[in-house]
């Protein structure tokens, strides 16, 4: 039997990473061998990987040596950063460039790196339309990943850049949700008016990049969207009523509204849901849903997502 190739998973416990490293371990066939880095081998998601056959190993992004570590031997990697769980685009620029500098001396011969647009190529600084947040950006979560993509080319890691989506689980998660308006019917706030948006499911993230790693060389260089549909508030409200069972009505407020809602991170997606809105036609454009399915035949539509998870969604 040919020797498998290791593929070191970065938040593996969590949505993007979690769902690769399970679509790699339910490849038996495919010579694929997962080493799933997590901060806490005992939590419940690590166990749940190494029960599947994952090969669990601990790193921190603030540890440079253990990143390495984690990549030693590794043929492929998944890097991803979550900006929410410390608000920092400093802090994400950093972690993006100790995962690039050590993939470079593991020699990992294929990265992924889950990014995103830099905004500012869309709306400069200095565009009144949009607010700057914190100095030097205008939505940080998203612009510090395009920022982050130089070091990995500075560095010579061969890497495909891969543009996530939406994800429809932060109407479970994230509290994007339906909620009762006034009047006690249910709203799906969208601040984007009649535009559409990319989403996906979490999982399907994780089994596109399976299809990527699995064209070998084919995407190293290139940058690759993904999406599983692309819906407008009002299609995703009428959507949400359905697998409901209750009218759900887009509550279309603006995003200057928005971002005034408050809570943390409030500024920042007001600035992402505008950023979707007048950049409509270049942001859908990069996320091709057609592809998406050729990388991942089971592809879910937003209606196959609700089917399965409208009863997590909390309403109330």
């Amino acid at each position: 039997m040919a020797e498998r190739k290791i593929v070191t998973v970065f938040g593996a416990t969590g949505a993007q990473g979690g769902g690769l490293a399970r679509s790699l371990l339910a490849d038996r066939d495919g010579g694929w061998s997962v080493r799933a880095v997590t901060r806490d081998e005992s939590s419940p998601a690590a166990r749940s990987l190494a029960r599947a056959g994952a090969e669990l190993v601990r790193a921190d992004l603030d540890d440079a040596a253990s990143v390495e570590r984690a990549l030693e031997g590794a043929y492929g990697a998944y890097f991803v950063t979550f900006f929410w769980a410390h608000f920092s685009p400093e802090r994400e620029l950093a972690e993006a460039r100790t995962m690039a500098d050590a993939a470079r001396r593991a020699g990992v011969r294929h990265a992924i790196w889950s990014t995103l647009e830099d905004t500012r190529r869309w709306i400069p600084l200095d565009d009144p339309r949009m607010p700057t947040l914190m100095g030097r950006y205008k939505v940080p979560h998203f612009d510090a990943k395009g920022e982050g993509d130089q070091y990995f080319r500075d560095a010579g890691v061969p890497t495909t850049f891969l543009l996530t989506s939406f994800y429809w689980d932060n109407l479970i998660h994230f509290g994007m949700g339906p909620k009762p308006g006034a009047d006690g019917q249910l709203e799906f706030v969208l601040p984007m008016g009649g535009a559409q948006m990319p989403g996906i499911a979490a999982e399907d993230i994780g089994r596109c990049a399976h299809g990527i790693l699995g064209r070998g060389d084919e995407l190293v260089g290139r940058t690759v969207g993904i999406a599983g549909e692309h819906l407008s508030g009002a299609e995703m409200a009428a959507a949400l009523g359905r697998a409901l069972g209750r009218p759900v009505r887009h509550a279309d407020v603006p995003p200057e509204v928005y971002r005034g809602f408050g809570f943390p991170g409030a500024e920042d997606l007001g600035n992402m849901f505008q950023f979707y809105r007048d950049c409509e036609r270049d942001f859908r454009a990069a996320r091709s849903v057609e592809f998406s399915r050729e990388l991942n035949p089971a592809l879910q539509s937003f209606g196959q997502w609700l089917a399965a998870n409208a009863a997590r969604i909390p309403v109330a």
